[in-house]
């Protein structure tokens, strides 16, 4: 009994005693499971929720090839996704070198307890500024992430997981960002009939844009080619 009783005391502090994973160790363990995926093509459905632009909602097809092509097409020829957000594509994140990472609590998401890790990248020609990252330390999943960029503003990105969760690849993602920063794709007009026969107030341009993107399937690691992405 004595001797039972001494393992269980020494299992215990050694677990205490033992070092905590670091920021940088999990976010390792999360761009691991990540990596998996060398590419991708996936069907869904994207519905964009802009006070400027009338686009209903459209059949799409998105093309991913490691490490950091990403295109998006939808049934109209026109993608709405604001320039420069390529940052649907984590591993714009993930695949930072030179970088702080900072471990700053946990906090709820959608009902799931993540731990929140802050990133400083160190490198000037870096375009992300900087990002906070809240991660199911259980699954490995990053379930939202807030990313600032030299060039394009600052982006929301919230994610859910179910059919596709061991690949890290999403079901839904919702993309949000502030107007002011979204430019209009070549060719397009901006539009204010919001249909409330109303027009827009003047800061309208300052207002939470929206891209909802629910994918309905994947086809991973099966090939894309480069062409793609032209």
């Amino acid at each position: 009994m004595k001797q039972r009783l001494f393992f269980l005391i020494s299992a215990c502090l050694i677990t205490l005693l033992a070092p905590a994973q670091t920021a940088k160790e999990l976010l390792q363990k999360v761009k691991a499971k990540y990596d998996k995926v060398n590419d991708y093509t996936a069907s869904g459905k994207m519905k964009t929720n802009v006070i400027f632009i009338k686009a209903p909602i459209a059949n799409i097809k998105v093309y991913y090839k490691k490490p950091d092509k990403l295109k998006i097409k939808n049934e109209s020829g026109v993608s709405f996704i604001p320039k420069g957000s390529a940052n649907v594509n984590i591993n714009n994140v993930l695949g930072l070198s030179n970088f702080e990472a900072v471990e700053s609590g946990t906090e709820k998401i959608a009902g799931i307890t993540c731990k929140v890790i802050k990133i400083f990248p160190l490198s000037d020609e870096e375009n992300i500024t900087r990002a906070t990252l809240y991660i199911d330390e259980a699954r490995l999943l990053m379930i939202k992430s807030v990313i600032s960029t030299r060039e394009n503003g600052t982006y929301e990105l919230l994610m859910t997981y179910k059919k596709y969760a061991e690949w890290g690849l999403p079901d839904n993602v919702e993309l949000s960002f502030n107007t002011r920063d979204y430019k209009l794709p070549k060719g397009v007009t901006i539009d204010y009939d919001n249909g409330t026969g109303k027009a827009p107030a003047r800061d309208a341009k300052n207002q939470k844009g929206k891209v909802e993107i629910a994918y309905a399937s994947y086809e991973i690691n099966k090939g894309v080619s480069d062409t793609v992405f032209n």
